[in-house]
């Protein structure tokens, strides 16, 4: 009888260890793919922006502010909505651990303000948090990402190690198929709307051309200018994103006769999101 509840008490035991997870918090989608390709069964995630919302506007909902209340990780990425939210997360939950998954990173300054002739300029000094859409910087955040989740539950480090190490070799065979893709095509421009490509752009040598200016729609004299530009490059697509306008894109799009691309840069598809983008330049 002793022997049967000594094993009882051990299954009970194990399988509540077995069950042991990290709650965790994340700014983005890609973010998400990124957690779960290392903590595997041991995490269970929140993201705060969900699809078709932006995170230059956006908003905790209440029941994901209850998530995060209970929260032990929130893996922060540089979105913009952090600089607001990221010091209330923390009052709300003065427990949890903000990990800068940006961390190691040499932000770019942001594209918003290139190829724009335009006066008085202000905001400089902005820096692009796009970095997911560069594969060789999704291994410096995979890192960030490794070494958190090992500290925060560290019977468990060699299990995320050696997830993290078949994650890298997705990654790599990502950065090949996209180089493979885009081969040749060296300085080649692309036009969009958001400026979220520019990472993309200086990993594989090509020019991001955006259309926002200083996060507005074009003035009609930019508007112009931007036509007279797209025309002089030879621009075959205009790439523009679910959570931005559309409307200065498709004015150009008109003018030119050229198709406008939806693309979202928040898929949690990745890596299928960032090669189908480079097919998709390839094929313009």
């Amino acid at each position: 009888m002793l022997f049967i509840r000594a094993v009882l008490i051990f299954f009970l035991f194990t399988s509540l260890y077995s069950k042991e997870k990290l709650k965790v918090t994340v700014s983005i989608l890609p973010q998400k793919v990124f957690v779960e390709k290392i903590a595997k069964e041991y995490a269970e995630i929140t993201t705060m922006v969900l699809p078709s919302a932006s995170p230059h506007t956006y908003e905790p909902k209440p029941s994901q502010m209850m998530a995060l209340s209970k929260s032990d990780l929130y893996f922060a990425i540089g979105a913009p909505f952090e600089k607001t939210w990221l010091p209330r997360f923390k009052s709300q939950n003065q427990n949890i651990k903000i990990i800068y998954t940006q961390k190691d990173i040499k932000l770019l300054e942001s594209d918003i303000h290139d190829h724009h002739d335009h006066e008085g300029c202000s905001g400089h000094g902005e820096k692009d948090p796009h970095i997911w859409l560069s594969p060789v910087l999704v291994k410096t955040i995979a890192k960030n990402t490794l070494d958190a989740l090992s500290q925060a539950m560290p019977n468990k480090s060699k299990i995320f190690e050696k997830n993290y190490q078949i994650f890298l070799n997705e990654i790599d065979k990502t950065d090949k198929e996209i180089r493979d893709i885009l081969s040749g095509l060296k300085n080649s421009p692309f036009m969009v709307f958001h400026p979220s490509w520019g990472y993309f752009a200086k990993e594989y040598g090509l020019v991001q051309l955006p259309i926002e200016i200083e996060v507005k729609e074009p003035k009609p004299s930019q508007l112009a200018a931007l036509i007279k530009r797209a025309k002089k490059e030879k621009i075959k697509a205009i790439f523009t994103q679910p959570e931005f306008s559309q409307k200065a894109a498709q004015t150009i799009a008109k003018e030119l006769e050229i198709p406008v691309v939806s693309i979202s840069t928040l898929s949690d598809d990745w890596p299928k999101n960032i090669v189908e983008f480079a097919k998709t330049i390839k094929g313009r």
